[in-house]
């Protein structure tokens, strides 16, 4: 990311102090920039291994940029840089940083005059390289003067503006960017489980499929939406030297989260938990790329269940292998469904997401401005989804001039409608899923969502006299608690006398 981002700054037109542990690193920078730059840009690289050297040569007022691993590696380049710095340096975090570390350097920096500002970037290294979304949060006066860069290299919306725009104060950059890739873990586990259903459950081929994903990506409600149109590629795509499809040979683990290179899909999880906000087709998600990652473990698991040698590379799928789909007469129809389903699962994570934002901004004071937000996201980031951002979210947050108690998707009635719209095709995809042992993580908790986010009559009423029988918790009566706010009960039964 960092080196795709140098040689789009480069292509710019600015000068570019490289810096790396590894000359080579800064080697294929320099070399990758002469391969796909429409200019010269050789001329405006210098290596530097030595940061004192670094900073001393650049002028003043001087920017770092970096994109760094989330953790103690930016703490340790922000302490070997602090001896060298000065009042109105500029550092531009572009990594994928926990808001509450790009806090506390923010903390560090800004009693030495120092700027700091955490940026949340997407959409890979090729929109790093091409021009990404940008999600800056720092204070106003440090994003006026490091705005007219940035706006340089985002990316543009089809109308020619920026994904790029203040979005808050302290963390809040590196927050949204946080909560946007968990919303991108339930869009990407939903059109996953789509494909497996299309694959197995109706035995079309990878070109039928990558057809549906055209479609689906030209028109309605998934139009546009940047998960869509790659699959379509993905689907397509074939080695020229073995004529294999590609996605054939890729085995199904996602290890990022094992591996240390991700840490926003557990922190937007961990986040709902603490913000007590129920976004389960974000955290479905999480879980099942966990399970994916240790196919280790899987394969052990098949053992004992009695398929299998319990080694990772034996051929034998699964304990309850999915099935071809039943009583699907119509397949057209049921692509419909299906298609269906996927907009709904993306459309209750997009909420997921705004809720988890909308709880977090009143509590750290992070004065997110939810319109620049939706703007970065139209174009250049992996959750681009036109109709959801620019038909659903982005009139409601537009249309409130003055911030209300909280602002929640789900209380807006065309949201309402669309959820409700694609409630039972969704009911028709999982029913069917369900019966065929399709793993549907995703698509599943989404239903599940939409029955007891719309419901007030819920089993946990027996759940509650269970907390009251064993731990005198306490609960409200039918007809008496009006407003229904998470309060502690007025009542307590003595089940069984101690």
């Amino acid at each position: 990311m960092g080196g795709g981002l140098a040689q789009l700054l480069a292509e710019n037109d600015y000068e570019l102090l490289l810096e790396d542990p590894s000359e080579e690193q800064m080697d294929a920078v320099i070399q990758s920039a002469k391969k796909t730059s429409s200019k010269d840009t050789s001329k405006q690289f210098s290596k530097y291994s030595d940061m004192q050297k670094l900073c001393d040569d650049l002028d003043r007022p001087r920017v770092f940029l970096w994109s760094l691993p989330h953790g103690g590696v930016g703490d340790g380049v922000l302490g070997s840089m602090l001896p060298y710095l000065e009042k109105g340096d500029i550092i531009i975090d572009c990594g994928n940083e926990h808001w509450e570390n790009t806090e506390r350097r923010q903390g560090k920096c800004v009693t030495k005059g120092i700027r700091y500002v955490g940026c949340g970037v997407s959409g890979g290294y090729q929109a790093a390289r091409r021009g990404p979304s940008m999600c800056p949060g720092a204070d106003d006066e440090t994003l006026e003067l490091v705005l007219p860069m940035l706006k340089k290299i985002a990316a543009k919306a089809p109308d020619g503006t920026p994904c790029v725009a203040p979005v808050g104060t302290g963390g809040a950059g590196h927050y949204c960017k946080m909560i946007h890739n968990g919303i991108e873990h339930g869009m990407m586990s939903a059109i996953a489980e789509a494909y497996a259903i299309m694959r197995v459950g109706l035995s079309m081929s990878l070109d039928e499929i990558s057809n549906v994903f055209d479609e689906w990506n030209s028109k309605g409600e998934l139009q546009q939406t940047f998960l869509i149109w790659i699959s379509r590629d993905i689907c397509r795509t074939k080695d020229p030297k073995t004529g294999e499809y590609v996605l054939d040979t890729v085995e199904d683990k996602v290890v990022q989260d094992y591996t240390g290179e991700e840490g926003t899909g557990i922190w937007s999880n961990t986040e709902a938990v603490e913000r007590h906000v129920p976004a389960p087709t974000l955290t479905m998600a999480h879980y099942f790329r966990i399970a994916s990652g240790d196919r280790h473990q899987r394969a052990t698991i098949q053992k004992i269940f009695g398929v299998g040698s319990g080694k990772p590379n034996d051929d034998h799928t699964a304990v309850f292998p999915p099935q071809k789909l039943e009583g699907v007469s119509d397949r057209k129809a049921f692509l419909e469904d299906l298609r269906m389903a996927v907009y709904t699962a993306c459309l209750a994570a997009y909420c997921q997401g705004m809720i988890i934002i909308d709880k977090a901004d009143r509590a750290n004071h992070f004065n997110v401005n939810y319109t620049s937000l939706l703007q970065i996201w139209r174009a250049g980031c992996i959750i681009q989804a036109d109709y959801i951002n620019e038909k659903l979210l982005q009139p409601i947050y537009t249309s409130k001039k003055e911030k209300p108690d909280e602002i929640n998707p789900l209380y807006e009635s065309d949201v309402a409608n669309d959820l409700k719209r694609g409630f039972p095709h969704l009911k028709k995809v999982v029913a069917k899923g369900v019966e065929g042992d399709h793993v549907i993580p995703a698509l599943s908790a989404t239903l599940e969502y939409i029955k007891y986010q719309t419901s007030t009559d819920l089993p946990t009423s027996f759940y509650e006299a269970q907390l009251d029988y064993f731990g005198n918790h306490m609960y409200d009566k039918k007809g008496d608690d009006e407003e229904g706010k998470p309060t502690e009960g007025k009542y307590h039964y003595e089940w069984k006398p101690v």
